[in-house]
């Protein structure tokens, strides 16, 4: 028996690690022109089902809203806190909406181009593509080791840097990479088990837990920024994490107390034995022998990407046109945007204030700062994209998935961290900005 051991040790198949590591790298990262567009593959994809499916997609979307507004009241989930009732009611307005725009019925505003068929031609079908399409590549990308070697060895940067322990790297990455329901499943299972303190599961859900890389797609593609997908994808990856490491400084990560979770066995994390890169690869290798089959992982992230879908599409036609509504017909987003011009205005950004207001959008729906500025300049564009990735919580998916878990942080606390993350991130992107375009 030990002999099959070793042997699974020493051989599970690293072809897997470098090959389904590679492809999925490719999908996400490496340019390739077709025509006369250049752009990730996973773009490619996603705009030639657009071309010669377009008619049909509408009705597809449709399909998922219908799901994503059933299945809280099927599984339950909607009455499990005030928070799940108020966002359940709220997806069920998302698909009376979602009905509307699509059978053409419903007030003259509601078809503004700039309001109901913004978000349904924009947002709603590319990300009721990319995320399911994007599942099966992060697939390829997260699920054969690849993190686990990384997280190993950024071990020694992220206590100092970040205040969590080294095996969180492999956390932060998942959540960036993949998606910020996914990260914090990671952390709460994580923080339940005694691996990380309340402290540490709070700096991970609120620090890393972003947007995944196909919903940066959808803002990229918006703001015409594609031509510049990894520039931006980078620069966006440095600011968010330099951003982190400042807010865990300040109130009110500082404060929560480094306890482990009631009633878990504390393990605090070993430092690896022998050299970092044997001890990564080994990592590595038992990711991989440990891997499901390739049909079994797509199918897990397909459905994955499936339920995201299905959770997040329904909010962008209600929080979403709430948020749009609220910006086009009263001054609630230029109140709160004055939270933010002094430093837009401080920093000679072109349009202050509406970089201020688009800014101050991202609150109620990341999507919705890339909509105020699809006009305008270059710089105020990419800044307004790394800001909407960057500042991480949105009242539309992320507040609800952070409050349903048992990591110790209230509402008003993620309102405060914000309001922090925002004013970092405007402070940190525009410099490089006026640098790099």
């Amino acid at each position: 028996m030990e002999q099959v051991g070793e042997k699974t040790r020493s051989n599970p198949g690293m072809w897997k690690f470098f090959v389904f590591s590679a492809i999925g790298a490719f999908m996400f990262f490496v340019p390739v022109t077709i025509g006369e567009k250049n752009s990730i593959m996973l773009d490619h994809i996603v705009t030639w089902i657009q071309t010669h499916f377009g008619g049909a997609l509408p009705y597809v979307a449709l399909v998922v809203i219908l799901a994503g507004a059933v299945y809280p009241f099927i599984s339950g989930v909607w009455k499990k806190s005030t928070v799940d009732m108020v966002f359940s009611f709220f997806k069920v307005i998302g698909l009376v909406v979602g009905i509307m725009l699509v059978f053409n019925i419903g007030p003259a505003w509601l078809f503004e181009p700039s309001m109901g068929p913004f978000l349904l031609n924009k947002l709603v079908i590319p990300v009721g593509l990319l995320v399911p399409i994007g599942a099966v590549f992060l697939a390829l990308l997260v699920g054969y080791g690849l993190l686990e070697f990384v997280g190993v060895l950024l071990q020694p940067v992220m206590r100092p840097v970040w205040k969590t322990p080294g095996r969180s790297a492999i956390d932060a990455v998942a959540s960036f990479v993949g998606s910020y329901s996914l990260g914090l499943l990671i952390t709460n299972r994580v923080y339940k088990e005694g691996k990380y303190t309340a402290k540490e599961a709070a700096i991970i859900a609120t620090g890393f837990s972003t947007v995944s890389a196909t919903f940066m797609v959808v803002v990229a593609k918006t703001l015409d920024l594609m031509s510049m997908w990894n520039l931006y994808f980078w620069v966006t990856l440095v600011v968010t994490f330099i951003v982190t490491a400042i807010t865990v400084h300040l109130w009110p990560l500082r404060s929560i107390k480094n306890e482990y979770y009631e009633g878990s066995t504390p393990q605090p994390e070993l430092k690896p034995e022998g050299k970092r890169i044997a001890a990564a690869w080994s990592e590595a290798m038992d990711t991989v022998s440990k891997a499901p089959s390739f049909a079994q992982n797509i199918a897990a992230n397909v459905k994955d990407g499936l339920l995201m879908a299905m959770a997040i599409l329904p909010s962008i036609l209600s929080i979403g046109l709430l948020g749009l509504v609220l910006a086009e017909f009263t001054p609630v987003f230029d109140w709160l945007g004055y939270i933010f011009y002094p430093f837009t205005w401080a920093l000679q950004l072109p349009e202050p204030m509406l970089v201020a207001k688009a800014s101050a959008l991202g609150i109620a729906e990341m999507f919705l700062p890339a909509l105020l500025v699809v006009e305008s300049a270059l710089v105020v564009k990419f800044v307004i994209a790394v800001v909407s990735v960057s500042s991480i919580i949105f009242f539309s998916a992320v507040v609800p998935c952070i409050v349903s878990t048992e990591i110790p942080i209230s509402i008003p606390q993620l309102i405060a961290i914000w309001v922090q993350r925002v004013i970092l991130t405007i402070i940190i992107v525009t410099p490089i900005a006026y640098l790099l375009l």
